[in-house]
């Protein structure tokens, strides 16, 4: 029988607290590290979804592990070690609340504003004449401000300035190591026959220093398109073929579930948990070139405390 990760209750060693987000749950300790635990919770429209992904949170916390030692050499990030498939510790950074997005094609929520006819996006003046999934002559940037609940908020580079939400001299930081980001990501997509299309990025401040936090390039926090055939379905006007969990939202659409009020949420059958475990083990062996191993789940959580436990040990932290 295959375990799910829904929620957790650890008590590591030093723990001081707990963060519960929609996927991950973060634990503090009083060393200065924390424990950041990927569930196999999904989420669509701001809702989690009733059932458990089997594997679901191992692929998220080993592909953003690739792509944190694949950009070490560009900005330095949160990570010291993955010692479980689901388990990533690292160092405690203080947020900062600006999340950083980039968008290298019309996709998503800028397609969205850009077919209401707005033209201007996050102070970003928008070509005319574009139209859906067509690329941007250059990636834009287009941040959001971290809210603590519900949605985040489009805001631009001079509102934050101008707002003293972050520095300026920490923002341009932050924005050059968002165009070199994207540009490795852009590039390590291209090898594996992708279009990375738009993704975010989280910093944080440790010791005075900007440093890369949470995930990155995953499918949760990143759009891909296949590179195949991308020219020829926009020359014809087609939807793209995404890498990403978009199908999960459009299960939900037929089922008449958009996270609007008044909705009731579908109840999963399993052959659709099936499927959407089967998809994301696709998008990883896709993404990263590599076969997938599946971790032992017959006692998630006692191996999750023996492996967070021996690294701790093993590097001198307890």
């Amino acid at each position: 029988m295959i375990q799910t990760i829904t929620s957790t209750n650890f008590k590591f060693p030093g723990q001081q607290d707990v963060y519960r987000g929609k996927v991950r749950e973060v634990y503090t300790l009083n060393n200065g590290l924390v424990v950041m635990v990927a569930s196999d919770r999904i989420s669509a429209f701001d809702h989690i979804l009733p059932k458990g992904i089997p594997f679901k949170g191992q692929v998220l916390n080993q592909v953003a592990t690739m792509f944190l030692d694949a950009t070490r050499d560009i900005v330095p990030n949160w990570l010291l070690g993955t010692p479980d498939p689901c388990v990533a510790i690292g160092h405690a950074c203080e947020p900062i609340r600006v999340e950083m997005v980039i968008r290298g094609y019309m996709a998503g929520h800028a397609a969205r504003e850009y077919s209401l006819g707005k033209r201007e996006l996050c102070g970003v003046v928008l070509p005319e004449g574009m139209k859906e999934n067509d690329r941007f002559p250059e990636p834009i940037i287009t941040p959001a401000t971290k809210a603590e609940e519900g949605h985040d908020e489009d805001i631009s580079r001079e509102d934050i300035l101008a707002k003293g939400i972050v520095p300026q001299d920490i923002y341009e930081k932050m924005e050059g190591y968002t165009r070199a980001l994207f540009q490795r990501g852009t590039e390590m997509a291209a090898e594996r026959g992708l279009i990375l299309v738009d993704t975010k990025y989280e910093f944080g401040m440790l010791n005075g220093e900007v440093i890369l936090i949470d995930e990155i390039h995953t499918p949760d926090s990143s759009r891909y398109f296949y590179a195949e055939g991308y020219e020829d379905r926009q020359a014809k006007g087609e939807q793209q073929k995404q890498l990403s969990k978009e199908f999960v939202r459009q299960w939900l659409i037929e089922n008449g579930f958009q996270g609007l009020e008044g909705q009731v949420m579908p109840e999963m059958p399993d052959e659709f948990v099936d499927v959407v475990t089967d998809r994301y083990i696709e998008l990883f062996e896709r993404i990263t070139g590599k076969s997938f191993e599946k971790a032992d789940t017959s006692n998630i959580t006692k191996r999750i405390e023996s492996n967070v436990a021996r690294f701790l040990m093993d590097k001198g932290f307890i």
